[in-house]
């Protein structure tokens, strides 16, 4: 069995929470693709990525409280299993309707592994312990983000844009077996709550009374939001407007994600000097300069697609810096209910996303780059401004 502090169940668990980017990721160089070959616009398109984060909003509504009462372990096999169901029916989507449904089933099951891997991460470390343990997590983690649109692209080009959804399934497949065989329970004490609707409601509402849980939570959503701007826009801007072939924008995505890999490595080496509050803080000023830069070499014109993926690359900095501690902070005053604290900013965290990406996609067919640093740009100092003036909160 996989044991606490070592780097095989940091991996398991990294891999199960990159089931949620590995299944937006992998598919983003096909986006053309896809609306040319199911006769869809980019904004229809663009919502086979919102309407994954809707799904995964709805799914962890309920992942973390149910699995709070009977188990991770049953739970995750139950999404895993959906998810690996759902990728079925992407891989065979006949229309861009059926797609969009499709990708909403397969964020359901999605939704599980990355609420139970934080959940699982509460129940076995604490504090700081904890933010240092989902660093390592994103750093693995940031390989599949890294890899996944080059390994995307290529499959697109060799065999089309369903060959991306038969390799999730394959992945799917291949984690079901790990937990089957190897992860043990982890949960110490389960739940009384009952499993229904109201009870969830009530707890979520207990939660919601913490303050410092909804200015992390807060903080989470809007770095969250930043980032899935970019996932979900900039296939068409790096590709629609600065004229970057499938492979190219492959590769400046990879360059953007070793940014983020970078910022789990830093918080891994800070966060046990500087606390959970530095190293968020840290975070927080790359995210407010990554965007603002982006905005400003957009604004002004430069024409190369690296005044979009460079400052990007600072940006994800500090989501490395900012997120895993972010989630650390939120969960830690609540060892009896972590599963439901992880749903909960889960929950907040997609739903923002979401909202946010449709936003977007309305404006992504007016041929100009704008509109995608304005929405990042705009994440980011709202993050800063939300993290330097909450200081008595937090403390």
């Amino acid at each position: 069995m996989l044991k606490p502090d070592t780097f095989a169940l940091t991996a398991v668990l990294a891999f199960l929470t990159a089931l949620g980017p590995l299944s937006t990721d992998m598919y983003l160089p096909s986006l053309p693709m896809i609306a040319a070959a199911l006769q869809a616009t980019s904004a229809e398109v663009q919502l086979t990525l919102s309407t994954f984060l809707l799904g995964f909003a709805v799914g962890q509504f309920f992942y973390g409280p149910v699995s709070d009462r009977v188990g991770r372990k049953p739970v995750l096999l139950f999404g895993l299993g959906l998810f690996i169901l759902a990728s079925f029916a992407c891989a065979l989507a006949p229309s861009i309707e059926t797609l969009i449904g499709a990708r909403f089933l397969q964020a359901l099951g999605a939704s599980g592994p990355i609420v139970l891997g934080r959940a699982i991460v509460r129940d076995l470390y604490d504090g700081a312990r904890a933010g240092k343990e989902l660093s390592r997590m994103g750093t693995i983690m940031g390989v599949v983000p890294a890899l996944a649109p080059v390994l995307g692209g290529v499959l697109g080009v060799a065999f089309g844009w369903r060959a991306s959804f038969v390799l999730t399934i394959v992945c799917g497949l291949m984690l079901a077996a790990i937990v089957i065989l190897r992860l043990p329970e982890t949960i110490r004490t389960r739940s009384t709550t009952p499993i229904s609707l109201p009870a969830m409601l009530r707890g979520f509402a207990e939660l919601l009374k913490h303050r410092g849980y909804r200015v992390y939570v807060g903080l989470a959503m809007l770095t969250y939001g930043g980032l899935f701007a970019f996932i979900s826009g900039s296939s068409f801007v790096l590709q629609g407007v600065y004229g970057l072939s499938e492979l190219a924008f492959a590769f400046s995505f990879a360059f953007v994600v070793i940014g983020y890999i970078l910022g789990t490595a830093l918080a891994q080496r800070l966060v046990g000097r500087r606390g959970l509050d530095g190293t968020v803080k840290l975070g927080a000023i790359c995210l407010a300069a990554g965007g603002g830069l982006m905005l400003a070499l957009v604004g002004f014109g430069v024409p190369s697609s690296l005044a979009v993926s460079a400052p990007m690359a600072i940006y994800g900095i500090g989501v490395g810096l900012t997120m895993p501690q972010a989630m650390a902070a939120a969960m830690m005053p609540f060892p009896d209910r972590a599963g439901a604290a992880s749903s909960l900013l889960g929950i907040c965290q997609m739903t923002f996303a979401a909202l946010l990406g449709i936003g977007l996609g309305r404006f992504l067919d007016i041929g100009s780059a704008l509109p995608l640093p304005i929405a990042i740009a705009g994440t980011g100092l709202a993050a800063l401004t939300l993290f330097a003036t909450t200081g008595r909160v937090r403390g």
